[in-house]
């Protein structure tokens, strides 16, 4: 597995071109590859912070962390993706432990929550998350609620 190169970066840190690259990635994965459109510029990436991983200058893995009490109580991990042709390397739960540990950095004391795809609750309990919620419908794909108290 190569390394990857993660960074963390508030909205107003993106340049336009690293923005694009984001929201073209998010794009290509939720609406395009999941057959899921929703909208995806909902004013929260502004109050976000981004945890970007780079792997040879290309963005391969993303995730945006949103601050307590702007979507959930306490902070919120969410748009999780890894790049189709970068799956299965490992390269997600790297992401997913960047962004936990990126949540205690700037987030200290408080509690995870995610609103994750059902078919991935046993990845993300493997990770220390708990099922809070019973499915529910997000875009056409069931869902759970989970915590990290």
């Amino acid at each position: 597995m190569r390394e990857i190169k993660w960074s963390c970066l508030p909205f107003e840190s993106l340049s336009s071109q690293l923005l694009y690259t984001v929201l073209q990635l998010r794009t290509e994965v939720f609406v395009l590859e999941q057959n899921c459109p929703y909208q995806d510029m909902d004013n929260r990436d502004q109050a976000a912070l981004h945890v970007m991983g780079h792997l040879d200058e290309k963005l391969v893995c993303y995730t945006r962390l949103l601050p307590p009490g702007l979507k959930y109580e306490g902070a919120s991990i969410g748009r999780v993706l890894t790049a189709q042709s970068m799956r299965g390397e490992g390269y997600g739960k790297d992401l997913m432990s960047m962004a936990i540990e990126y949540c205690h950095q700037h987030f200290t004391g408080a509690s995870i929550t995610l609103s994750a795809q059902q078919q991935l609750e046993s990845f993300y309990a493997s990770l220390g998350f708990t099922t809070v919620s019973e499915p529910y419908m997000e875009g056409g794909i069931p869902h759970i609620e989970m915590l990290m108290a």
